[in-house]
């Protein structure tokens, strides 16, 4: 049978897809790495990776036997974890995935809560576009996910944290930049920049493009949050930004104007996410418990936290 040694090096050359950097990445020799995958093939009886001039990569059985030793890696993971859990509570490693525009302005400050509550846990945190979340979350690159509702997925388990609304943001010069509360004749024609289609907001702000009567822009579409709010700045048109975006990074901004969308449920639901099969569900539904209390604490003024 092969050993989790030797998948830890096939995998590691999928990532790396050149010898000596996948030795560095397992803290072996490449001597070592080489003999090791050169048992496993021999062992296997086929061929799983292949050598060139411009580096490794895996043959097509090699690609299907990494599939399966993926989860091998991950269960035993999961057994170290669990047992950890066991010993200390919620602890051992979390990989988290987050949307860039909630990330950011969201776990900045709760960071330093959740390490005192749970003292023993190792979050990794990273930022990928909603296209990409749910998908890695799936395949067991992140074990939980915080991301934005719906999902229809049976095998995920949703648990919602709170809900934030969505903001309109114009230039300080602009006709509803002086109005007191807008409603929906302000906005019908309104040109609205927003982010490119990969971004879960995106589709929020099509929606509500459609809800108001609002023209979105398709012939410039940005790359991050500042950037919208510097085009706005600029003049070239408006932007629907989350209300912890505005929060954390517009308090300064002098050149851009933020008021509130008529209808009062504007927003948007944020949840944690993660697999019904995994192992460890019942450390997330603690976390997500100690989230949703962070997020009342931290942000009662700008969020609802879910009940």
């Amino acid at each position: 049978m092969p050993t989790l040694k030797q998948l830890r090096y096939l995998a590691a050359i999928a990532e790396a897809h050149q010898f000596d950097r996948a030795a560095k990445m397992c803290h072996v020799t490449q001597p070592t790495l080489s003999a090791q995958l050169a048992a496993l093939e021999q062992r296997l009886g086929v061929s799983l990776v292949e050598r060139g001039r411009h580096g490794a990569g895996l043959t097509p059985v090699g690609r299907q036997i990494l599939d399966r030793a993926i989860i091998a890696l991950k269960s035993v993971e999961e057994i170290w974890e669990i047992a950890r859990s066991g010993k200390h509570g919620v602890a051992g490693t979390v990989r988290i995935g987050v949307l860039p525009t909630l990330g950011p302005y969201l776990l900045a400050e709760l960071l330093p809560d959740i390490r005192k509550r749970y003292p023993k846990l190792k979050l990794y945190v990273r930022e990928e576009l909603g296209i990409d979340l749910l998908s890695n979350l799936r395949h067991g690159k992140h074990d939980a996910v915080i991301t934005s509702l719906p999902i229809r997925d049976g095998d995920l388990q949703v648990r919602p944290l709170f809900w934030e609304p969505i903001l309109l943001a114009v230039p300080k010069d602009h006709p509803l930049a002086s109005k007191q509360s807008l409603s929906s004749a302000d906005l019908k024609g309104q040109a609205v920049l927003t982010l490119e289609p990969g971004h879960i907001l995106h589709r929020q702000v099509r929606e509500l493009c459609e809800k108001f009567h609002m023209e979105l822009q398709f012939d410039y579409e940005g790359t991050s949050l500042d950037t919208l709010r510097i085009m706005v700045g600029l003049g070239m048109g408006v932007a629907l930004l989350p209300a912890l975006y505005v929060r954390s990074e517009m308090p300064k901004v002098t050149n851009v104007k933020v008021a509130k969308l008529p209808d009062s449920k504007s927003g948007r639901t944020n949840a944690l996410v993660w697999r019904r099969s995994s192992p460890r569900a019942s450390d997330y539904e603690s976390l997500a418990q100690v989230l949703k209390q962070c997020i009342g604490r931290n942000f009662a003024n700008v969020v609802k936290a879910a009940s």
